[in-house]
């Protein structure tokens, strides 16, 4: 009988496996099918998905709150971001503050997984990392100093 039990679970997770393959494979297709869907036209790629609309980030560089934003990059995004244009698991930081506003970088480092699914953009770049940005869980305040970090590297002055 344990015989019989090993080889159904065993059976299983090989059908289990072989199956999340080929959802893989399919994938580039649903995401396309995905973004002509209802919810996906309402995705507003200069924005993102989230909750910011607008953050006011003013004239001049916080340097308190760069050196704190530093920090945290330091614990919670080094180990995948170069803050130079290379990249390293995912893209470079060097130019993110040009490329994009503040609020879609807010929302995109509080809320990466909706923003992941709609943007075409986000899910180009996917497909050259081959890792998605997991969810770090970080506060509004945690985020917004790491906005003032990359504001700082890429060469705001105070």
């Amino acid at each position: 009988m344990k015989k019989l039990f090993v080889l159904v679970a065993i059976g299983m997770m090989l059908y289990a496996c072989s199956s999340n393959s080929n959802n893989q494979q399919h994938a580039g297709s649903t995401a396309t099918s995905e973004s002509n869907s209802p919810g996906a036209s309402d995705y507003d790629p200069k924005r993102g998905e989230g909750k910011f609309d607008k953050v006011d980030i003013g004239d001049k560089l916080d340097a308190k709150m760069a050196t704190e934003g530093h920090t945290i990059a330091n614990l919670k995004c080094a180990s995948c971001h170069k803050y130079t244009t290379e990249r390293l698991v995912g893209p470079g930081w060097s130019g993110v503050t040009q490329k994009h506003k503040p609020h879609w970088i807010m929302n995109f480092i509080t809320n990466p997984d909706p923003m992941i699914d709609k943007d075409p953009e986000l899910q180009a770049q996917l497909e050259l990392c081959l890792v998605r940005m997991p969810n770090q869980n970080l506060s509004d305040d945690d985020a917004r100093k790491i906005l003032e970090f990359m504001r700082q590297n890429d060469g705001l002055q105070e």
